[in-house]
């Protein structure tokens, strides 16, 4: 049975459910407002989703792990200043300033290049935990709100979005996804810059060749000063759309079920709030990583969707890699969740997380097969991470359309669990 077939007027019954989803967002932004990760407005949100659950879901859990909350953009600030350094260090090198010095300047900023890649290739391109242990350390939690099968649980699928909301990026705000594109293309390209010319420097570091170097080394400088300025420390945004849409579309599904008294009898349906996913998909990891084994155990074919920023209907998108394209999702998931786009009459491709991440690549990465959900502008959108992501600005069209897609995912796992093709 398809979603759509489950109920005589199943578009006025989502519409109620989408209009749950937006109030919901309404009043966790008016009460709670902005969400930092492992902070204490985090918590009461949890806290209001778990109370919220309650009574709706057959089971709430509160799932406890440690996170450090600012340590994965941190590294921006860390990068920024370590090639402010290195830069100088470079142009004191290539003009001399110092002679008996001049090879350790060179030595000392190649280094320091090194060091910087690989902080910017594995904290925000692989999302490892480089530096967490540097910084101060803080509590977060899943809430995990379960529907369970009324005969013995064969499959499972969990929808998952995150409670957090992101500090403000500041060039975004500025000039939307063009000028954070260009930022971030500067940046990483004075850092390639200065890695590369310290290595030539030791082969070419006198003459013209030292003269034009030290205009360009010169020139990064200022670059790498705004680079401190790429996140707004003092500003946590209210992440409506990103991702308090994702939060609550995904309890909607469990709200539907239970409203209109439908229990699979061997599918178990699972929503997931999960916490800190704007500082590196903390909460997806630590979820992954407490059930995947269990889940691979106990022999229940499970499927997780991450949920993330409902808003821009013409980008809706099944998404099949992510983490900045480097991670595949799970081919049979992303088939499925196709397909029940186009049981929704909709003509949807499939999309990559070309840059940044959802928490579909944690739980891919942790053992769980994952797809992603989104709807936002790649460019991305001019609310992304600003102070304009309120609920003034939510979508319910396409917010109505994700929970049908939803939905439809939902009823065909049940009905055919993963395949190669439906």
């Amino acid at each position: 049975m398809k979603a759509k077939e489950s109920h005589v007027h199943f578009d006025s019954k989502v519409r109620e459910c989408s209009n749950f989803t937006v109030r919901e967002i309404k009043k966790v932004c008016k009460e709670i407002g902005p969400r930092p990760s492992g902070g204490e407005n985090e918590k009461k949100a949890q806290d209001y989703v778990e109370e919220l659950m309650t009574p709706i879901a057959d089971d709430v859990k509160r799932e406890e792990f440690s996170v450090h909350p600012i340590a994965f953009m941190s590294w921006v600030v860390i990068d920024g200043v370590a090639m402010i350094i290195a830069a100088i260090l470079m142009i004191l090198s290539l003009t001399n300033a110092i002679p008996a010095a001049s090879n350790g300047f060179r030595i000392a900023a190649l280094a320091i290049s090194v060091i910087c890649v690989v902080l910017l290739l594995g904290e925000f391109l692989f999302y490892k935990e480089f530096i967490d242990f540097l910084l101060p350390k803080r509590q977060s939690s899943n809430v995990v709100c379960t529907r369970k099968a009324s005969g013995e649980t064969k499959r499972r699928i969990i929808f998952a979005g995150h409670i957090d909301s992101a500090y403000e990026w500041w060039f975004t705000h500025l000039g939307g996804g063009k000028c954070l594109v260009t930022m971030i293309a500067l940046g990483i390209g004075s850092l390639a810059l200065t890695l590369v010319m310290s290595i030539i420097s030791f082969f070419l570091n006198d003459g013209i060749p030292a003269t034009v170097m030290t205009v360009i080394q010169a020139v990064t400088i200022p670059v790498f000063i705004a680079i401190l300025f790429f996140v707004k420390w003092d500003l946590c945004v209210i992440g409506a759309n990103d991702n308090l849409t994702g939060v609550f579309a995904s309890m909607a599904v469990i709200k539907y079920l239970k409203d209109n008294d439908i229990r699979f009898e061997n599918t178990e349906v699972v929503a997931v709030s999960t916490g800190c996913e704007e500082s590196g998909l903390r909460g997806a990891k630590a979820f992954a990583k407490a059930h995947a084994e269990e889940y691979a155990q106990e022999g229940v074919e499970t499927v997780f969707m991450a949920v993330d920023t409902l808003h821009d209907y013409d980008y809706l998108g099944v998404y099949n890699k992510d983490m900045s394209g480097t991670v595949k999702l799970d081919k049979q998931a992303c088939e499925m969740a196709k397909k029940a786009t186009e049981i929704c009459g909709l003509d949807i491709p499939y999309a990559s997380v070309f840059f940044g991440s959802s928490d579909a690549a944690a739980a891919q990465q942790g053992g769980i097969k994952s797809v992603a959900l989104a709807a936002m502008d790649p460019t991305p959108a001019r609310y992304y991470h600003t102070r304009g992501d309120t609920a003034d600005i939510l979508d319910m069209k396409t917010i109505e359309t994700g929970l049908k897609i939803m939905l439809e995912t939902a009823f065909l796992f049940d009905e055919q669990g993963l395949r190669d093709e439906y």
